[in-house]
């Protein structure tokens, strides 16, 4: 691929002649090491010296040969490796003013005054402390005549920027920690092998899930499994829980569920701050209900294993920030942390965020719950919301009655979390007083009269299926009109909720058009993006995309550990997507690729040659495997079969190639924890929405709803921090419909990210680059659901 000139980039950021040192600090998270990567990476290519500090702030303060300078080769294949292969320790000493002297003059010693702490809230005070009293420190080793005079005006300003590495999503200002969507795939993994062995005992199962002071991980897993019942400590339960915890089961058991899960946060809590053990709760229900219970605490399990996709991503776009950060800092620049709001990468003020998350823990031991729940941020809150509207029905008495009917399809090709969003609508809508009605088979069973209500038993245990439940058709409207209007008609459709890929844009655009000729499509009409290709025009996500790239980045693992032992061997991988790249270039940044080839960046013979001789001076002096995506129509000359024989041809003697297409497993398998909570959440606001609009789109004198106006057909999508709902017509603008893709697409900014760390020279543009914010101006800006789960 053509490489563009760099100049600028070197010209206003150039590390030359700085020392970066990075550390990992406290509990291990799994990301931590693609942190680590980027880190390492990105500082060597902008000119610097990076150090690795082993066993965290003991390795600091211990110094010798815990303090290493890193290499391009050093960071080789730890990217899909959990935990963090630089150690970490817990330090007493340097929690003394002796010991943050050691460590003073320790990274003296090796010119280091740039730090990148990779931790929780507690390693990142640590950090600012140290650098508050760095001055002082110096003057006391040059007093001690450890160091020299002139040592204290080279290094006379310690520079910190922190990244959160915690799985329990307990750091206020960031949407997400690096680990913790790592950690929800343990405990979904756990849940979903639970759940079959408990319907077939019809059995109970107390789950016990990390989180000392932060329910995150128990609320987001009950949220994406549809568990009966949570605890957790910022919001305990109300006085005479019990009782209704074990009515709520005993309810279910009687509406033919066979199971009930429970999920019980480590440092759940009463109203009283008494603990609420798992134990605690197995006694009630099988006192209560005497039902057969099981209590399984999954403890460390959660820490452990590979990254997801997300925390790789996620920990790569933070890393490379971070570096940044720090060649930008000045002698007055305060320690912030590398933060993710929404889509993107934001950089806060260190103190003001651990002075945000102690005042969570303040308010839960003033018993003041719903103010930890603002202050833990407008995500927490909205899943808590949502886990309440889809968990608790309310009895039929305490409906509102709309006397609305609302239809839900799905249109396209499936895509995992689909049944997540099709739950949340009918159950919202239930909620709303509405009348749900199911359409089987997308525009295809619309028009043929395969439509039924469904209720809100119907759509339990929907949040782990993949696939389509509903049935899914690619098959537009516009030529069957009349037939799906007669259908309306017949059944009293008032709105209509579509989730669906690139097809539902074009669905929901001929619909709008049939409103000159059919009043019966004057109605609100909504469409929630789901495809794994990413390739819907108004959002940065989809629902399925996730799922998918962690199927691409789960075999790319396994496809170079094929490799291992064996001689220099490069792999051609080819991944799905129609003409959108997001797949073969996101995954390719997940799984550490060289080159990932895609049809929105055109490439040329010249361009392969280039990319061969850089991966064969690679594969002589370090790498063993080689791993190249390309997208299935990047290029119709280009194919899968050319690139590998031209890789073949030109590798021979250095290296050996081996292609896979990857095909539809990428559209198959369980939904991940991002995709069942991403559907859940943009289902319910969609469904708000429609009982909005329809309200104010009913006429009283008519009896009806009519809606015409451009804002009664909307796509509803993530734009950076924001869940933005947009009219499909205004959309037309920015869309390719010959290739089916967005005509600018974010995600084309990290191709540079995937290039810089695979060892290209390139350019990188860093006008998008977080710039420092306050904690309380970032929380007014947080999206509704927020981009993360």
């Amino acid at each position: 691929m053509a490489q563009p000139d760099n100049k600028k980039f070197f010209e206003n950021l150039t590390g030359a002649g700085k020392a970066i040192a990075v550390l990992t600090s406290g509990g291990d998270a799994q990301g931590m090491n693609a942190a680590v990567r980027a880190v390492v990476r990105m500082g060597i290519y902008v000119g610097a010296k990076v150090y690795f500090i082993h066993e965290g702030y003991q390795g600091m303060v211990d110094g010798g040969d815990n303090i290493k300078e890193a290499t391009w080769e050093s960071v080789s294949s730890m990217l899909q490796v959990g935990g963090t292969v630089i150690g970490s320790a817990r330090c007493k000493e340097f929690r003394t003013h002796e010991g943050r002297l050691k460590a003073a003059h320790n990274l003296v010693q090796r010119g280091i005054t740039n730090l990148c702490v990779i931790g929780g809230d507690g390693s990142l005070t640590g950090a600012n402390l140290f650098r508050e009293e760095w001055s002082g420190l110096l003057a006391e080793l040059v007093q001690q005549g450890l160091i020299e005079e002139d040592a204290v005006q080279r290094y006379s300003a310690l520079h910190i920027v922190g990244m959160v590495g915690s799985i329990d999503n307990d750091f206020c200002g960031t949407d997400m920690t690096i680990g913790t969507d790592s950690a929800l795939h343990r405990i979904i993994e756990v849940v979903d092998a639970i759940m079959t062995t408990a319907q077939s005992h019809q059995r109970t199962f107390v789950l016990e899930v990390m989180g000392r002071h932060c329910g995150y991980l128990a609320l987001v897993s009950a949220l994406a499994c549809g568990a009966d019942w949570v605890l957790i400590p910022e919001m305990p339960p109300e006085d005479g829980w019990e009782e209704k915890m074990c009515e709520k089961l005993s309810a279910n058991r009687a509406g033919m569920k066979r199971l009930n899960i429970i999920i019980v946060a480590e440092g759940a809590i009463d109203r009283n701050n008494k603990p609420i053990t798992t134990e605690h709760v197995k006694d009630l229900v099988v006192r209560h209900l005497g039902f057969d219970t099981r209590v399984t605490i999954l403890g460390h399990v959660q820490r452990g294993g590979t990254p997801s996709a997300f925390d790789r991503i996620l920990a790569s776009r933070m890393g490379v920030e971070a570096v940044l950060a720090l060649l930008e800092t000045t002698a007055n620049t305060a320690a912030c942390v590398v933060s993710l709001c929404g889509n993107q990468a934001v950089r806060l003020p260190l103190m003001e965020c651990v002075q945000m998350t102690q005042e969570v823990q303040k308010a839960m031991d003033e018993k003041k719950f719903e103010e930890a729940v603002r202050l833990r941020g407008r995500s927490f809150e909205n899943n808590l919301r949502t886990y309440k509207l889809l968990a608790h029905r309310k009895p039929e008495s305490e409906l509102p009655q709309s006397n609305f009917n609302v239809a839900v399809l799905n249109v396209g090709a499936p895509a995992a979390g689909m049944n997540a969003a099709v739950r949340s609508a009918v159950r919202v809508g239930i909620s709303e007083g509405h009348k749900m009605f199911a359409i089987n088979d997308g525009f295809e069973g619309f028009y043929k009269g395969q439509i039924r209500e469904i209720k809100w038993g119907d759509v339990g245990g929907w949040t782990g299926q993949g696939g389509s439940l509903l049935g899914t058709k690619r098959t537009l409207p516009a030529k069957h009109v009349d037939k799906i209007a007669e259908q309306m008609r017949k059944y009293n459709i008032n709105a209509l909720l579509v989730i669906g890929g690139f097809e539902a844009v074009e669905c929901l655009l001929q619909l709008y058009d049939a409103r000159a000729t059919c009043e019966e499509f004057c109605i609100p009409m909504c469409m929630l993006p789901a495809t794994i290709s990413n390739n819907v025009p108004g959002t940065d996500l989809s629902i399925g995309a996730d799922t998918a790239l962690n199927a691409i980045v789960e075999t790319c693992d396994r496809i170079k550990q094929s490799a291992s032992g064996t001689k220099r061997r490069v792999f051609i991988i080819e991944t799905m997507g129609g003409y959108c790249g997001y797949l073969a270039s996101v995954g390719g940044l997940a799984a550490g690729a060289d080159a990932a080839y895609i049809y929105e960046e055109p490439f040329d013979i010249r361009d392969l040659q280039s990319n061969v001789e850089h991966l064969t001076e690679k594969m002589k002096t370090s790498i063993q495997r080689g791993l190249v995506l390309r997208n299935e129509n990047s290029n119709e000359n280009y194919t899968t079969d050319f690139i590998y024989q031209l890789y073949s041809e030109e590798g021979r003697g250095v290296f050996d190639c081996r292609k896979n297409v990857l095909g539809h497993m990428q559209q198959g398998g369980a939904p991940s924890p991002f995709d069942r909570n991403f559907g859940t959440k943009i289902s319910a606001k969609a469904m708000q929405w429609i009982s909005k609009k329809l309200k104010e789109s009913y006429r009283q004198d008519e009896g009806r709803v009519f809606a015409n106006t451009e804002d009664s057909a909307c796509l509803l999508g993530m734009r950076r921090r924001a869940l933005v709902f947009q009219p499909v017509v205004q959309l037309k603008e920015e869309t390719d419909f010959v290739h089916r893709i967005p005509k600018e697409q974010w995600w084309l900014k990290l191709r540079p990210l995937m290039k810089i760390l695979a060892k290209y020279k390139t350019s990188y543009d860093v006008s998008d680059s977080g710039q420092l914010e306050h904690v309380v101006c970032n929380r007014t800006k947080e999206s509704d659901t927020s981009s993360a789960i």
